[in-house]
C-alpha cells in the first residue's frame, strides 16, 4: 500500500476521473437496453472546452455557471475550441458573448405554469404537472452534458432539467397515487441502466455528475416498485449489490483511521461510509462559485473542492452539518465527517439484499449480507448514537467528536435501523428542537445555508413521518405530516405553485431560502411527497 498522506485519506493516484475513464476502455454495456440512441461520452464541458469553459464561466455570460454546463455546441467541440484559439491569438476584435452565442444553444426554458388554473385542487395541479416533467429518452443534444437514459424520466423543475438520483424517489412516492405506474417502472429501470454502464448512479443524467454519487435510495425504489404491485423486483439484485460494491471499493484494504473514497476503517476496525467526490475541481455547475469559496478559506483550493463536491454528493448542499464554521461556507469539512444518514440508507441497502436473496432461495447470500447489516448497525451504535442526548448525530473521524443534531436523525427510525428504546428518544427531541408549525426543520441552526433553519424540505418530512410510524409514535408523525400539508397547502393557494423548500418558522407559508441559487418551481419531490401525504392525511386539513 502506497504511503499514507497524513490526513488519513489513501489518495488515487493519478487523475482518479482519467483513471475511470481508461478504466471504461474495456467495458462493454449490456446490448439492447438503449440501441438507437445517440453515443454519449463522458467529458465534462470543463474537460471538453478547457480555457474556453473557464473564460466563459469567469466573464460571467450567463446568470450562473450551471447554464454553460448544460449549453449543447452547434458543431463539433474540437473545431469550436480551435476556432476559439485562433480569433483569440488573431489579435482582432473578439467578443466572447457573440462567440458563445454563434456556436452554443442553451438549454431549453420548460414553461411549467403556462397552463394553470387558479383554482384547480392540488392533487390535480401536482398529476397534470406530471407529463410537464417527463423526459424523453431520445431529447438529447449531441456533445451536450446531458447523459441520454433508455426511458422516459421524470426531472424536479426550474434550473433543473435533468434527473436526480435521490430527488427521484421521493417524486416516484406521488406517481402510483397519480395512476403513473408506468413511470415508476421507467425510473426504476433508468436508474438500473446507470448501473450496468457505469457502475453506480451518478449524482444526475450530467457527465458532470458521473465523479459522485447521492445518498443511496435505489433500494427503496425498489421496494415502492414491490409496494405499487409491479412484478420482477428480483431482477434488481444484482444491480442493488453492484451498487453496494461501489461504496464500499477499497475497503478491504484500509487499516484503522484510513479511508479511501467512501469509505472509512473506524479505530475498532468497524466500516462506515462518508460522502466523496473523486475530482477536486470546481463543480462545473459552480464554477465561479466553488472558486470564490476556496479563496476565502485558507487550504488547498483541491481540498475545498472536494468538500464542496461531497457536499454536493451528500444532497444537503450545503448545511452547517458539514462547517467548521456555521457563518462560513469556505469552513466546509464533508469528508471528515462519518454522516448518519448515509449509512442508515447503506444499512437499508443492506437489508433490502438480504430480503431478495432469501425471496430467490439464495439462503447463504442472504446469510452474508444480514452479517454486513448486523457489521454496520453495531458501529453506527457506536459512532453515531449520542446517549446523552438520545440522538443520532454525523461523527467527526478526524477529530473524534460528534456533530450537530440535525433532522439526518430520523433517517435510522425511516430504514428501521433504531431500536425501539433509540425511537423513542429520537421522537422526544424531535418534537422539543426541530418541530415547528410548518412541519420539520432541517437543522437547529440558522447558517444561511438552504438546508439549515428556517427552511423545511419535502425528503426530510416524509422520512419523519414513516420513520415514526414505524415505531409507534404515530401521533407526531401525523403532527409532522398536517403541519406539513398546510405549508405546502397554504403556499399553493395563494402562489398557485409548489417549490422546492419552504421556510416553515412559523404557520405562514413562506418560500425557502438560502443556498446557491433562487428558489425553484416546480418542484418534483415535493409533488411526490404531497401527493402521497394528501392520500395519508388530507382528511386531517382545516376545511375551507
Amino acid at each position: 500500500m502506497a504511503e499514507l498522506p497524513e490526513d488519513g485519506d489513501i489518495g488515487i493516484h493519478g487523475d482518479p476521473y482519467e483513471l475511470w475513464l481508461e478504466g471504461m476502455d474495456d467495458y462493454e454495456p449490456e446490448p439492447g437496453i438503449i440501441e438507437g440512441l445517440p453515443a454519449a461520452d463522458a467529458l465534462t464541458p470543463s474537460d471538453r472546452y478547457l480555457e474556453l469553459f473557464e473564460h466563459v464561466q469567469n466573464a460571467h455570460i450567463f446568470p450562473d455557471s450551471k447554464t454553460f454546463a448544460d449549453c449543447s455546441p452547434k458543431g463539433d467541440p474540437l473545431d469550436i475550441l480551435i476556432l476559439y484559439r485562433k480569433l483569440r491569438r488573431s489579435g482582432k476584435k473578439f467578443e466572447l458573448a457573440d462567440f458563445v452565442a454563434k456556436h452554443f444553444t442553451p438549454p431549453p426554458d420548460h414553461g411549467v405554469y403556462h397552463h394553470q388554473q387558479a383554482d384547480k385542487p392540488i392533487c390535480q395541479h401536482i398529476d397534470d404537472l406530471w407529463p410537464v416533467l417527463v423526459r424523453e429518452p431520445r431529447q438529447h443534444q449531441p456533445f451536450s452534458s446531458l447523459l441520454p437514459l433508455p426511458k422516459p424520466y421524470l426531472v424536479p423543475g426550474g434550473r433543473f432539467g435533468e434527473v436526480y438520483y435521490w430527488d427521484s424517489y421521493f417524486t416516484m412516492l406521488g406517481l402510483p397515487e397519480s395512476g403513473r405506474t408506468d413511470l415508476l417502472r421507467d425510473m426504476a429501470d433508468n436508474f438500473a441502466w446507470l448501473i450496468e454502464h457505469y457502475g453506480h448512479i451518478p449524482n444526475g443524467n450530467r457527465t458532470y455528475y458521473l465523479s459522485r454519487s447521492h445518498p443511496p435510495v435505489f433500494s427503496l425504489m425498489v421496494e415502492l416498485f414491490e409496494e405499487a404491485g409491479l412484478p420482477g423486483s428480483s431482477h434488481y439484485l444484482q444491480h442493488l449489490i453492484r451498487e453496494h460494491e461501489y461504496w464500499m471499493d477499497g475497503a478491504g484494504s484500509l487499516l484503522p483511521q484510513q479511508a479511501y473514497r467512501h469509505v472509512v476503517r473506524m479505530p475498532d476496525g468497524s466500516l462506515l461510509n462518508r460522502y466523496w467526490d473523486d475530482r477536486d475541481t470546481p463543480r462545473d455547475e459552480a464554477w465561479r462559485e466553488d472558486i470564490a469559496t476556496a479563496k476565502y478559506s485558507g487550504r488547498p483550493p483541491g481540498e475545498v473542492y472536494r468538500d464542496l463536491r461531497a457536499g454536493a454528493a451528500s444532497g444537503w448542499d450545503y448545511s452547517s452539518r458539514w462547517l467548521r464554521d456555521p457563518d462560513r461556507l469556505a469552513s466546509i469539512r464533508t469528508t471528515q465527517f462519518i454522516p448518519v444518514d448515509l449509512n442508515a440508507l447503506l444499512y437499508k441497502l443492506e437489508t433490502t439484499i438480504v430480503r431478495l436473496a432469501e425471496n430467490e432461495g439464495e439462503t447463504l447470500t442472504s446469510r452474508t449480507w444480514q452479517l454486513k447489516a448486523d457489521a454496520r448497525r453495531k458501529a453506527m451504535d457506536h459512532y453515531l448514537w449520542d446517549d446523552v442526548d438520545g440522538v443520532y448525530r454525523d461523527y467527526d473521524w478526524r477529530r473524534s467528536t460528534f456533530g450537530s443534531f440535525s433532522a439526518a436523525a430520523v433517517v435510522p427510525l425511516f430504514t428501521g435501523i433504531a431500536s425501539p428504546v433509540q425511537a423513542k428518544r429520537v421522537s422526544a427531541e424531535l418534537r422539543r428542537l426541530l418541530l415547528t408549525e410548518g412541519g420539520l426543520v432541517s437543522s437547529m441552526v440558522n447558517s444561511g445555508e438552504q438546508w439549515d433553519k428556517p427552511n423545511g424540505w419535502a425528503p426530510l418530512q416524509w422520512m419523519a413521518i414513516e420513520g415514526l410510524n414505524a415505531y409507534g409514535e404515530t401521533a407526531l408523525a401525523r403532527e409532522i405530516a398536517v403541519n406539513w400539508l398546510k405549508t405546502v397547502t397554504r403556499f399553493y393557494s395563494l402562489h398557485h405553485k409548489l417549490v422546492e423548500k419552504y421556510d416553515i418558522s412559523s404557520e405562514h407559508s413562506q418560500p425557502g431560502g438560502g443556498g446557491e441559487y433562487p428558489l425553484q418551481d416546480g418542484f418534483g419531490w415535493t409533488n411526490g411527497v404531497t401527493r402521497k401525504l394528501m392520500t395519508m392525511y388530507g382528511r386531517f386539513l382545516p376545511k375551507g
